[in-house]
């Protein structure tokens, strides 16, 4: 990612009373300048707090209240520091705001040991105990240099998404100003009115946090997917479409796993995977699989049999298999998040 440049982070007018202020009196085409300015930094800062809260939701939350502060404050923003910069401290105390005393969200396989297939599927849990998807679009950036777009994706994977929630908020924050958008010490630390000391003690905490989950950034960042990567996502939709059990054994990593939040229960391994489909999962048959692009790995829209919209799959893959089979369910929000409809007519 682009870094913040020589500009102090959060330089300018602190979040609070500047933030609730009412600007100074602006002709239309100020205003309208503004608003193209502010603008123009949705998406990364969706990202931002994506990657802080866990939720599609919250982050566009998070992202609105940042907007209108920014609106707010901006007659007494004073240039002090560049835009960016002051857009990124508002966003940071927005989201740590919002994470005063909330559980940490995760994924089914952070909560419990996997389960068997015979096991009862369970009550529904609330959507605040999930690490939610969201469409690439909302959250990364448009052509930009190679590496930077790879970290960018790499940063909103699941698993890596799950792993940030582990840490302390302020931790969280530090990690991602420093790994993932590139900020200096300094400017992490006057961004949150901290030392360059504390905030080298905190990524040093941070890193060894997520090394100990297993789940940090990956040596080899996602790309954009090969051509045996396409023609494995092509096999894996025939056969879930045709409901072909083998060949939908061919196409899983021995060791992949399935979840559907917002239930707990998951399950490890191929032949529970294709045992749930011929049992619990049977009424699957029939389905269509609409390709989509959530969080920096390939999804599905899946309807049932009939057009009925049932789920978001997110897919993991992993030595030329699919490795991850997460499906969410929760389709009354997640479909309208994605711009799908609610009944599939092809």
């Amino acid at each position: 990612m682009a870094s913040t440049g020589t500009a102090a982070a959060g330089g300018g007018a602190a979040p609070g009373p500047a933030d609730s202020a009412s600007p100074g009196p602006q002709r239309p085409a100020e205003s309208g300048d503004l608003a193209d300015r502010l603008e123009a930094y949705r998406t990364e800062l969706t990202g931002y707090c994506y990657r802080m809260l866990g939720s599609a939701f919250e982050a566009e939350d998070a992202v609105q209240e940042t907007m209108v502060r920014a609106w707010r404050g901006h007659a007494r923003f004073e240039g002090r520091a560049s835009l960016r910069s002051w857009l990124y401290r508002i966003a940071t105390n927005v989201c740590l705001d919002l994470l005063k005393g909330s559980s940490r969200r995760a994924r089914p396989m952070d909560l419990s040991s996997p389960s068997g297939v015979r096991n009862p599927i369970g009550t529904e849990l609330p959507e605040t105990a999930w690490i939610g998807p969201v469409p690439d679009a909302r959250v990364l950036a448009g052509a930009g240099d190679p590496a930077d777009t790879a970290v960018a994706r790499e940063s909103v994977r699941l698993a890596f998404v799950s792993a940030l929630q582990r840490l302390a908020p302020r931790q969280r924050a530090v990690l991602i100003l420093r790994e993932v958008l590139s900020w200096s010490a300094s400017e992490v630390a006057e961004l949150l009115g901290s030392s360059v000391a504390s905030v080298n003690s905190a990524l040093q905490r941070a890193r060894a946090t997520l090394a100990a989950s297993g789940d940090g950034p990956s040596a080899a960042p996602q790309r954009p997917l090969d051509d045996a990567q396409r023609a494995l996502l092509a096999r894996y939709v025939d056969a879930f479409e045709r409901f072909d059990m083998a060949a939908l054994t061919a196409v899983l990593h021995e060791d992949c796993t399935v979840s559907m939040p917002p239930f707990a229960l998951w399950l490890r391994g191929r032949a529970d995977a294709v045992s749930w489909m011929r049992g619990p999962g049977h009424a699957c048959a029939g389905s269509r699989l609409v390709p989509l692009a959530a969080n920096g790995m390939p999804a599905f829209a899946q309807y049932r049999a009939g057009g009925t919209a049932w789920a978001i799959q997110v897919i993991d893959l992993a030595d030329g298999r699919v490795a991850g089979l997460h499906s969410f369910l929760d389709t009354e929000r997640l479909f309208p998040l994605f711009g799908l409809p609610m009944r599939y007519a092809g």
